[in-house]
C-alpha cells in the first residue's frame, strides 16, 4: 500500500479492497477469535480531494456516523454515539466519535469513526468490534493508529 504505512500487529488478516478508477483506496484488517470469528475490524480509507477544495471534516464525520447508524438500524440494531471530538490521525488533525451498538437493549458492539484531511486527500479510519473484542484489542488498535504514516501528497 503506497498511500499509507501501517504497522499491523501479528495475527491480523490484512487485505487491500478493490476500488473503482479514481475511487477511494481502502485497506481492511480483521482480528479473529480462536473460532475464526471476527472480534475486531479496522478499515483505513483514502479519498482524493480536488485541489483547492476545503473538506469540512466534522460534516464528513457526521455523514459517516449517520450512514453507519442507518445501516445498523436496517439490521435491527440501535446505536448511541459520543459527541464529535478532536484528535490526530497520522499526524493530521482529525475528528472522531465512538458509538455503542445495542441489540434488544444489550450492548453488542462498539465502533469508532475517525476522519482527517491533508493536502490532496481525505482519510477515514473505522474500527469496530464485539464488546469483548474491542476491549481486548484496544491497545493494538491504538498502536495501529499511532503508527500510521499517511502519504497526503499522493492523489
Amino acid at each position: 500500500m503506497a498511500w499509507a504505512q501501517v504497522n499491523w500487529p501479528p495475527g491480523w488478516e490484512v487485505q487491500t479492497l478493490p476500488s473503482a478508477e479514481g475511487g477511494p483506496s481502502r485497506e481492511r484488517a480483521v482480528k479473529a477469535d480462536a473460532n475464526g470469528d471476527p472480534e475486531m475490524v479496522v478499515e483505513l480509507t483514502r479519498t482524493a480531494v480536488e485541489a483547492g477544495h476545503q473538506v469540512n471534516i466534522e460534516a464528513v464525520l457526521l455523514q459517516m456516523r449517520k450512514a453507519s447508524q442507518a445501516d445498523l438500524a436496517r439490521q435491527g440494531y440501535q446505536s448511541a454515539c459520543t459527541p464529535l471530538r478532536g484528535g490526530s490521525l497520522g499526524g493530521l488533525n482529525s475528528a472522531q466519535t465512538t458509538c455503542e451498538i445495542t441489540l434488544n437493549g444489550g450492548h453488542v458492539m462498539t465502533q469508532t469513526l475517525v476522519a482527517a484531511t491533508g493536502p490532496g486527500n481525505a482519510w477515514s479510519l473505522s474500527y469496530a468490534g464485539t464488546v469483548a473484542g474491542y476491549a481486548a484489542h484496544q491497545g493494538e488498535v491504538d498502536g495501529i493508529r499511532n503508527s500510521l504514516v499517511l502519504d497526503s501528497q499522493q492523489p
